[in-house]
């Protein structure tokens, strides 16, 4: 029975094997997969096993299943901040605020995601131009991904084939290309319905869930290669594709889609010999904060 595996599921996690709490998660979702308690519940355990984007992905569906349920956007705020989102966990934070006005960690959430936001934005130098090049010179999207190259603005898109894990195909293939502005990713999802597909946007996030009833969900949520404007995001269903497109917040030129170590290369710009070599402030240390201190 779900409930039974639920019961046990929240036994581990009180016993801080975190591991069995998600492993028990999963098999009670299998059961009754609309249960939003459930995604919520197993969000919070991977969080405690360092798994944030598969927590915003479980978040992201509680949420979806439940809009009402304040504990859902305390679990994405939470993995959003770990993951220095802090734009993407002030908004999901506030709107857990309103369902949930007594709450003081929503309150105390909101304030660290506005002063981590306060202190990027101090840190930031302005972009400048490299008259030499004409090369647009940017900081880099986090401080993972060091000093960056970026891409000149006549750079040719280019193309990308890769699969979602190593250790099995998946079910929809996916490649991107990039332009100077933007990232245009294609899922080969063919004869979709528009209402069985969920696409949410972060700054270093995507989402992508196809849920056919039937079928087992397909997800894809990779940590991006560079920060994006989640606003200026947009996402088309088609009869044979889904068509993504992400709007960079920095002319950079992505290298993978996939933010990994491999790929978090530091780039000289393209500048002459004679142009002063560009600085860069060492890179911020990671948000420290509170942690989530039990269920809502």
């Amino acid at each position: 029975m779900a409930s039974d595996l639920e019961i046990r599921a929240k036994e581990a996690f009180i016993d801080d094997h975190f591991e069995l709490a998600v492993d028990l998660y999963t098999q009670a979702i299998a059961m009754t997969p609309k249960n939003a308690e459930l995604f919520a519940d197993r969000a919070q355990a991977n969080i405690k096993l360092n798994y944030f984007t598969e927590a915003v992905v479980d978040a992201n569906k509680a949420i979806e299943l439940d809009p009402s349920l304040s504990k859902a956007y305390l679990r994405k705020g939470l993995a959003c901040m770990k993951l220095e989102e802090y734009q993407t966990a002030k908004a999901a934070l506030e709107t857990g605020a309103s369902l949930a006005p007594a709450e003081s960690r929503f309150t105390k959430l909101i304030k660290e995601c506005d002063e981590r936001i306060a202190e990027e934005a101090g840190e930031l130098p302005n972009q400048s131009v490299d008259k030499t090049s004409g090369n647009v010179v940017a900081p880099p999207a986090s401080e993972s991904l060091g000093n960056v190259a970026v891409a000149p603005k006549d750079a040719q898109p280019t193309v990308n084939l890769s699969y979602q894990g190593s250790a099995a195909r998946p079910k929809y293939r996916h490649e991107f290309y990039q332009k100077p502005d933007e990232v245009v990713v294609t899922i080969f999802a063919k004869g979709i319905p528009a209402k069985n597909v969920v696409v949410d946007f972060g700054e270093q996030i995507l989402s992508v869930s196809i849920d056919v009833p039937g079928d087992e969900t397909y997800s894809f949520q990779p940590r991006l290669f560079g920060k994006i404007t989640p606003a200026k995001c947009r996402y088309e269903v088609m009869s044979t594709k889904i068509e993504i497109r992400l709007a960079k917040a920095e002319p950079l030129h992505w290298t993978s889609l996939e933010y990994t170590r491999e790929s978090a290369v530091v780039q000289r710009p393209n500048v002459s010999s004679d142009a002063p070599r560009p600085s860069y402030p060492s890179s911020k240390l990671r948000w420290h904060g509170a942690e989530e201190m039990g269920n809502l």
